[in-house]
């Protein structure tokens, strides 16, 4: 009986130890990381510039919000310092806005007024390296969309039209650092 109940704790705690070093295993292989901690951009960087992104949609000074926002989202999230002239950069991003699409999504059932859009930005990035001048990230088709609340009260839509293009700003240029940093 002693020798069985030894030979049954022997199987648990060995079926204990490979359940352990399974998850183990495949935990450390799963490829999550924190970003900004492993990407995969040369690691002799120290400098990034970014030039202002160019505006191909009639919407006045997106490109400004969307490039102050950007610039903002490397200084806190990378070791990179930004700087102004690309010549003197050990990298450049360029940026292009290429179209801001926006769509009605939902209605008031009384008035039959939009109450919210769905607003989406295609842009086009790419990081060159300027001593090789090799391209290491570049993204033809980086959209970014996300819902706006509108007013129905004109002076109030018209207030609330800069903060939403803010925090869309900032959530496209977040979005966008997590890309060229990982490398996606």
């Amino acid at each position: 009986m002693k020798n069985r109940l030894h030979t049954i704790e022997t199987l648990r705690r060995t079926s204990f130890l490979l359940i352990l070093l399974f998850a183990t295993f495949f935990a450390s292989g799963c490829g999550y990381h924190v970003v900004g901690h492993a990407g995969n951009l040369p690691s002799d960087w120290k400098t990034i510039a970014i030039p202002a992104f160019k505006n191909d949609t009639t919407r006045y000074r997106i490109e400004q919000r969307l490039t102050e926002a950007v610039i903002r989202q490397f200084i806190q999230r990378t070791k990179y310092r930004i700087i102004q002239n690309p010549a003197d950069a050990d990298a450049v991003l360029h940026g292009e806005v290429i179209s801001i699409e926006t769509d009605p999504m939902l209605f008031n059932a009384t008035t039959g007024q939009v109450t919210t859009m769905l607003v989406q930005v295609h842009t086009k990035v790419q990081l060159v390296d300027t001593k090789t001048e090799k391209v290491v990230y570049k993204n033809d088709d980086v959209v970014f969309r996300d819902q706006y609340q509108i007013s129905t009260d004109v002076q109030s839509f018209f207030e609330e039209q800069n903060p939403a293009l803010e925090r869309m700003a900032k959530d496209f240029a977040a979005q966008l650092v997590s890309n060229v940093v990982e490398n996606f």
